[in-house]
């Protein structure tokens, strides 16, 4: 006969000793618990971090020498002096369990895997086989809720081709976040200065200052951007650098060979060493670009003109360099079919237009000013901020924004620090000051 008491006063024991354990898992956390997470539903779950979406190779990335990532994760690497970093970002703090997924083409080859490339190593060798293979590699403690790396390097080098890398396997409780989307460049942000609706702008004022070391390859910083195009400066190569003014064209099309006569936009004249064309691939319409070394920690003042032309708006643009010490004209553009629009939607960002997304982009943004048809200066000291990341379609964290040093400023990509920008609404201390720019001798060439 079955003992039913005793088995209902188990159940029972246990029941009281599950909620006991809960209780407590919610309590002894607390105190890492910062980002809010609810810890008493952590669970264990494995996660895939492929390097095409989060893993950079170091120094750079180059085909047959230090590797390349492509969807498929790292590969071509031959020089052992290079190396791979995986981001990923632990919402709280604890262990994680590492495997990676590997192939070795030609000879067996060992790898060297650490956290944040330093502390603990662990060495996996990586037999020839033809295809991808799931290798233990072992434990990690993670302490601190931030981004964190794995490192991969080459502990020994048989044969020609160091192993393929297509992701590393995380097992924790520790409820990972990491990039799940196509995008390998860090998200776009944006600042934008709400005008009242009513106000007939025609002059969009704007000072950038870009601080050492955040000035990588395949920066804009884009200061003066409106309804009808935008106004920056560029990092394009490590030789070249450019002060940018664009202007879209009404018709739909990333081709500007499709865009019929009417809805032209057109080059009315440019600055001295101005480069003007048409440009497609995000819109269409005519671009205009200097060739200008600008530098880090100097203050760059921008302004943008719009003028009513009939059905079209007449839109120019100038740059204040203190190495020149004086105005300079960039490019006077007609856009058609715009009704005589005059300036609004008025904003900044700040984008990696390449797949460098481990690099670091900042900008401060200052003084902004708007002034009216009839020559009412308005001070734009607020500002609100967006993003292109998100947790659909571009899983980043490491963006951000706010006020230092009473101007304005945007943070993307690197992997170093974590924003809690998105909606936010920033004020900067007005000044009531209007920039010092006499409008009637800006050069006209």
């Amino acid at each position: 006969m079955k003992n039913y008491p005793m088995i209902l006063l188990s159940l029972l024991i246990l029941g009281a000793c599950a909620k006991f354990s809960n209780s407590e898992l919610h309590r002894k956390s607390g105190d890492n618990n910062k980002d809010g997470v609810d810890l008493a539903a952590l669970v264990q779950k494995t996660d895939i971090v492929t390097l095409y979406s989060n893993g950079y190779v170091y120094p750079k990335e180059e085909s047959n020498s230090y590797g390349a990532i492509s969807t498929s994760g790292l590969g071509g690497w031959t020089d052992s002096s290079g190396f791979t970093r995986v981001f990923f970002y632990p919402q709280v703090t604890g262990q994680i369990s590492v495997s990676i997924r590997v192939k070795a083409p030609s000879n067996a080859n060992t790898l060297t895997i650490r956290l944040d490339s330093s502390g603990v190593s662990h060495h996996v060798t990586v037999n020839k086989t033809s295809d991808y293979v799931t290798l233990p590699v072992g434990n990690f403690h993670i302490s601190s809720a931030q981004y964190h790396c794995l490192e991969i390097r080459a502990a020994t080098k048989n044969g020609a081709y160091l192993p393929d890398v297509e992701s590393v396997i995380i097992n924790s409780s520790l409820n990972l976040k990491y990039n799940k989307s196509q995008y390998r460049g860090a998200p776009s942000t944006h600042l934008w200065y709400p005008a009242a609706g009513d106000s007939a702008i025609a002059w969009f004022y704007n000072e950038i200052y870009v601080p050492t070391g955040a000035d990588p390859l395949n920066a804009y910083y884009m200061t003066n951007g409106f309804w009808d195009g935008y106004f920056g400066i560029q990092v394009n190569s490590p030789n070249e650098r450019r002060i940018l003014f664009s202007i879209w064209s009404n018709y739909n099309t990333n081709d500007p060979n499709q865009i019929p006569s009417d809805y032209a936009v057109t080059l009315i004249k440019k600055g001295a060493g101005v480069i003007a064309n048409p440009f497609g691939g995000e819109g269409s319409g005519g671009q205009s670009y200097l060739k200008f070394p600008w530098v880090t920690g100097n203050t760059y003042r921008m302004l943008v003109n719009a003028e009513a032309s009939g059905t079209h708006t007449i839109f120019t643009a100038w740059y204040y360099a203190p190495e020149n010490g004086n105005w300079r004209l960039i490019a006077q553009w007609d856009k058609s079919k715009t009704n005589g629009q005059l300036l609004g939607g008025l904003y900044s960002f700040v984008e990696n237009f390449s797949g460098n997304g481990n690099d670091f982009f900042k900008a401060r943004y200052g003084n902004q000013w708007a002034r009216t048809v009839n020559g009412t200066w308005i001070e734009l000291n607020r500002a609100s901020f967006s993003t292109t990341a998100s947790e659909a379609g571009h899983q980043r964290y490491d963006i951000g924004g706010g006020v230092e040093d009473n101007i304005f400023y945007m943070f993307s990509g690197g992997f170093r620090q974590i924003g809690n920008s998105i909606g936010q609404t920033y004020t900067r201390p007005a000044t009531g000051v209007p920039p010092a720019v006499d409008l009637a001798t800006l050069p006209a060439n």
